[in-house]
């Protein structure tokens, strides 16, 4: 059996943090990463184990990791993420939505899209961006400049898995004015989304082309993946709503990143306190 570390990481963790969980994992030392972030030496890591350290864990406010020994960022090839709430903190449709005065409308049929109460986000969408029509398309660039702001931790993700080799690709349901833009920013390798209609300087409340759903996030993550030979064992994906579980799916390292609980029970990782560069707190340099 491949010996496995434990990568245990929150703002606020204590030495008593750590030594709670490594007796829970019956770990063989520990090695102090940061003040934020330990990783526990040759666990136990049977389904047991595991169950009781995760309950523990998520009750004590800390995010943990069991991770192969040996484990290194440069062994993946791709890194891809969800934007919004992922990589960003908004939905830039409901902030959208809150210059045109109908963010109430917008948000009721997010959440109920994220949390996986309305199965076609298609129409989702549809519906969505319907009540967007004759908004000035300057309200866009209001909501990039004044409303959107990068997550904890996304410049350093990024910086540090293109220097390690890592390809990145930002996929979204979102649009591609702001995808776009984040990837001139960032230095992204490929950004895919949704294209909103625009006539005369104003939102005609429709989206251009083919909408991209769950199914059409995994795909762009496999087409993307194939392209620079990755393998789904060198695959990192992060997200946090329903629409990214097809997406996740595609990868080994499957990230649910302050999701919501449908999310969050179907992958194999997750950070729910720290910042997106928690990511790297798991790999051995």
């Amino acid at each position: 059996m491949t010996a496995h570390h434990l990568v245990i990481q929150s703002p606020a963790l204590a030495a008593e943090h750590c030594e709670q969980v490594a007796a829970l994992s019956q770990a063989q030392g520990l090695h102090r990463l940061s003040a934020t972030a330990a990783r526990l030496l040759d666990v136990q890591h049977d389904d047991a184990t595991r169950t009781e350290v995760r309950h523990w864990c998520e009750s004590a406010g800390i995010d943990h990791a069991f991770m192969p020994r040996g484990s290194r960022l440069s062994q993946c090839k791709v890194l891809a993420m969800d934007m919004d709430s992922t990589l960003i903190n908004i939905e830039c449709i409901d902030e959208i939505a809150d210059i045109a005065g109908v963010k109430d409308k917008v948000a009721a049929i997010t959440e109920a899209a994220m949390r996986g109460e309305i199965t076609d986000f298609k129409d989702s969408l549809r519906r969505r961006v319907a009540l967007l029509a004759g908004l000035p398309a300057q309200a866009l660039e209001t909501v990039y400049r004044e409303r959107l702001r990068l997550n904890p931790g996304a410049e350093t993700l990024v910086s540090s898995a293109r220097s390690a080799g890592l390809k990145v690709l930002l996929v979204s349901g979102g649009f591609t004015f702001f995808t776009d833009r984040l990837r001139e920013r960032l230095g992204l390798d490929d950004a895919q989304a949704n294209v909103l209609e625009i006539e005369d300087g104003k939102l005609t409340g429709r989206v251009h082309g083919e909408i991209i759903d769950a199914a059409g996030k995994a795909e762009r993550l496999r087409d993307f993946a194939q392209r620079h030979g990755a393998a789904p064992e060198q695959i990192i994906a992060m997200g946090d709503g329903a629409n990214d579980l097809k997406m996740l799916g595609v990868a080994g390292y499957s990230v649910a990143y302050h999701a919501k609980p449908v999310v969050r029970s179907q992958t194999r990782y997750a950070l729910n306190v720290c910042g997106l560069d928690g990511v790297l707190n798991w790999f051995e340099t």
